[in-house]
């Protein structure tokens, strides 16, 4: 549906079907990836964390090396940012950069999740 929708409003994109047929893909792919993180199905209520492991499947997409290092997010490791802020920007994200995750986690899975930034030390593996 969105390619008939760019392909009607810019014919000369039938041009290069393939270059348009990746750029979409690549559109549609970085598009549905934030939309699935932000839509995760709720954490059971006081559920127990694995947060190394929600890192790996969930953060690590943008907070490289568990939170250890810079990607698309910033480094998490020795953040100056206080808890609270990270609370917050767990919980509500920042358009257009961070889904929120507030429907997804509670508030005591949050504080879990900020602990474990807290604890980050060098990756010695």
């Amino acid at each position: 549906m969105c390619a008939r929708i760019l392909m009607r409003r810019n014919p000369r994109i039938l041009a290069f079907p393939t270059a348009s047929s990746i750029l979409i893909g690549l559109v549609l792919c970085v598009s549905s990836g934030r939309e699935a993180a932000a839509q995760q199905a709720p954490a059971p209520e006081g559920a127990e964390l694995d947060v190394k492991a929600l890192f790996t499947t969930t953060c690590g997409w943008c907070h490289s090396d568990g939170g250890r290092a810079a990607g698309k997010g910033p480094q998490l490791m020795n953040s100056a940012r206080t808890d609270d802020f990270m609370k917050n920007r767990i919980k509500n994200g920042k358009e257009g950069a961070m889904p929120a995750f507030g429907g997804t986690f509670d508030d005591s899975q949050i504080d879990t999740i900020v602990k474990y930034i807290r604890s980050l030390k060098p990756d010695q593996g």
